[in-house]
């Protein structure tokens, strides 16, 4: 299997993973020595990003939620996509998320996206 093959069955994985609020499969998809980037600031390692996914899992699997992929590529071990999506908390514009994998695991995971609460925090 090609560099960009493996890439795009980890991605399509990962975003299948998501999709089905599977904490354990999106875990599954990093490195234990992973590193993810992010407006929020930088997480290393598998057990760091759990926390991480648990609220994106949280959040992401309240019903009402609208994703719409703009752009996926895919070139060896690089991956990005660009997307617009809308969760009963938050409206996600301009969403993009590159990836570096390495024997078949996310090694880094770069996200941005504006992102605009819904509500105010609550205090």
């Amino acid at each position: 299997m090609s560099s960009t093959s493996a890439t795009s069955a980890v991605l399509q994985r990962h975003m299948d993973t998501m999709g089905k609020h599977d904490l354990e499969g999106i875990l599954a998809d990093y490195a234990d020595d992973a590193v993810m980037f992010s407006p929020a600031g930088m997480v290393k390692g598998k057990a760091a990003l759990r926390p991480t996914f648990e609220q994106i899992v949280a959040e992401w699997a309240k019903p009402g939620v609208k994703f719409e992929m703009k752009q996926q590529l895919v070139d060896g071990a690089n991956a990005y996509i660009h997307w617009n999506a809308e969760t009963a908390d938050t409206i996600y514009e301009g969403g993009q998320d590159a990836f570096v994998v390495q024997n078949g695991k996310i090694v880094a995971h770069f996200f941005s996206a504006k992102m605009t609460p819904k509500a105010a925090p609550k205090k």
